[in-house]
């Protein structure tokens, strides 16, 4: 049955008739308060043990097909939005199945405004589809006489895609118009299913050896094969730093045995990509390849910055390295960090809509609104786990977050006032007192291994002056930054300091405490990027703890609360620590 249709829903009252909402009230409480607007409030803690095991259950179930939104300690928010909506069509999750699941489990009446809204946004997925006949992309709809292609193909947005059209009214489609299509077609409000398939691409044999997947990653692994809506070939692995991304990639690449142009945010992540690919499978070094600003090496299995392939000369030059994408036969495509997709390297990807892709990150929150092009150009979430799910099991760190708020200096007050709002940001992050602070936290966990993080580099630098621990920033270069890593894990140096080229791919396992001085205004990918740090599991069995360092009343606690923002969503809560006129605690 396709998505966009409907059943009756399940659930009625006691004549056996649908109340006016559509879906009847069930007897006694249940854990689900379902508002009109697409807001999930589930009850988590009760005193009724039956309440909560059907909670338990619940939040893997509503992921499906709502984005959790806050998970604080009674409530959990989950919202359902078109871009979930249509995640759970292309699962495989009927209309039917998702309001029989709401009925089922809604404390009152499910909203009729909500019943349309599920309608129709599934009622818009899939109604038009791609399929290969031959060597030709055949544009039409998946419903014989559906007519939809004949309103929207004189869209403005759609036309340019839609020249060639055929006696029975499908269109012949440029393969080279595949992606951009597919995003024209979400940007109405109507996301196309793609049947055309994936090339197979070179052969590589790829055996593991000395890695074993958790049942988590074999899942992962597993959920990308699965073909419902179109699915399988493309999709997005959901895990918290220090869960194994990387592994599930390998896991991947093991069971496709193809060759494979992997991108990832830095030079630093493309050599521990290169690392545990060689510890993990057969391949010998010749096999993987580093591209990067200070190498080019073209193999079987490359590894690429997301940087140089964004390089050109001038803004009116093409891309210099825009033919690693096209020039190889590669048959897998995987996009570490998937959320930090620069726009240049969206519009590569909608150029190859016929090689596999994987995206693995730890959070699809995107600041710049883009999900839907990750949905429709790198593919759907077809895997995640609640980030608390997994430290329960031991598979990452458990960690306390702590809010550190303190003073600005009297002098530094006037200076604020008078200041513009971004420069009321920067004064209230770069607060002195802040220092104060970090010596205080740094003489409270003496014998750990901390790293400080921020976002301007002459705080840093003062960081540097005051503690003599060392700074690694954007200009540090490469084989320097290794050098001092490498110093970190073995504990030859306590603390380490760095700029934002710290959030991504730093594999510190010993890392038991984080400080964050400041931060980049309200990014909350940033927050968890960060937090990651510290998420590896000890040796020792430890808990870590995060700290946020804030300047109370002022920009900075702001943007710090929508920073912490999706942390909270994964059930993670700030203490706060107060620090009256700047004194250390």
């Amino acid at each position: 049955m396709s998505s966009h249709s409907h059943d009756e829903v399940s659930s009625k009252n006691g004549n056996g008739t649908l109340p006016a909402g559509g879906v009847a009230k069930p007897s006694g409480p249940k854990p689900l308060v379902v508002q009109s607007d697409g807001t999930l409030l589930l009850e988590v803690q009760s005193e009724v043990a039956e309440h909560r095991a059907s909670a338990a259950r619940l939040r893997h179930q509503l992921s499906a097909f709502a984005h959790l939104e806050k998970s604080p300690e009674y409530f959990h928010e989950y919202r359902i939005t078109p871009i979930s909506l249509w995640n759970a069509a292309q699962a495989g999750w009927t209309e039917a199945k998702i309001l029989n699941l709401l009925a089922e489990n809604a404390r009152y009446p499910v909203p009729k405004q909500l019943i349309e809204k599920v309608r129709e946004a599934l009622g818009k997925f899939g109604r038009v589809e791609l399929t290969r006949v031959g060597a030709d992309l055949i544009l039409g709809p998946s419903q014989p006489g559906d007519d939809l292609l004949d309103t929207l193909c004189t869209r403005r947005t759609l036309e340019p895609y839609l020249k060639d059209r055929l006696l029975d009214g499908t269109f012949r489609i440029n393969p080279d118009h595949r992606g951009m299509l597919k995003v024209a077609f979400i940007k109405v409000g109507y996301p196309l299913v793609d049947h055309a398939g994936f090339e197979e691409g070179a052969d590589l044999t790829i055996d593991l050896e000395g890695c074993d997947l958790r049942l988590y990653q074999t899942e992962a692994v597993d959920a990308f094969f699965a073909d419902q809506g179109g699915g399988g070939g493309s999709g997005v692995v959901v895990l918290p730093c220090g869960a194994g991304k990387t592994v599930v990639g390998i896991g991947l690449l093991s069971r496709l045995n193809t060759q494979a142009l992997i991108l990832a945010p830095n030079i630093t992540a493309v050599r521990q990509w290169k690392k545990e690919i060689l510890a993990k499978t057969k391949l010998p070094p010749s096999a993987v390849g580093e591209y990067s600003g200070q190498e080019k090496t073209i193999a079987p299995i490359t590894i690429a910055t997301y940087q140089i392939m964004s390089h050109r000369k001038s803004k009116t030059d093409d891309f210099t390295h825009l033919d690693l994408f096209a020039e190889h036969d590669w048959g897998l495509i995987i996009y570490d960090e998937v959320h930090l997709l620069p726009a240049p390297v969206f519009r590569f990807t909608a150029g190859i809509q016929a090689r596999r892709r994987l995206g693995l990150t730890a959070t699809l929150v995107r600041e710049d609104g883009r999900e839907d092009e990750v949905f429709t150009l790198i593919g759907p979430r077809i895997y995640d786990l609640p980030w608390r799910d997994l430290e329960r099991e031991g598979f990452i760190a458990k960690v306390r977050c702590v809010e550190v708020r303190i003073d600005l200096p009297r002098d530094r007050r006037e200076d604020y006032a008078a200041a513009d709002r971004r420069h009321r940001f920067r004064i209230s992050s770069e607060n002195p007192y802040k220092l104060d602070q970090l010596i205080s936290l740094l003489k409270r966990h003496d014998g750990d291994r901390v790293l400080i993080i921020g976002q301007y580099l002459s705080q840093l630098r003062e960081v540097t002056l005051a503690t003599g621990a060392p700074l690694i920033t954007g200009h540090t270069p490469q084989e320097e930054r290794d050098v001092l890593y490498g110093q970190f894990r073995r504990g030859e140096i306590p603390v380490l300091i760095v700029s934002k080229v710290g959030n991504f791919a730093v594999d510190l396992p010993d890392a038991s405490v984080a400080i964050q001085i400041s931060g980049t205004f309200g990014s909350r990918q940033e927050e968890a990027q960060r937090l990651g740090r510290v998420l590896r599991p000890k040796s020792d069995g430890r808990e870590a703890t995060f700290y946020s360092l804030v300047t109370r009343d002022t920009r900075d606690q702001d943007f710090a609360q929508k920073r912490q923002r999706f942390l909270m969503e994964q059930g993670y809560q700030y203490e706060v620590e107060e620090c009256p006129q700047g004194v250390p605690s």
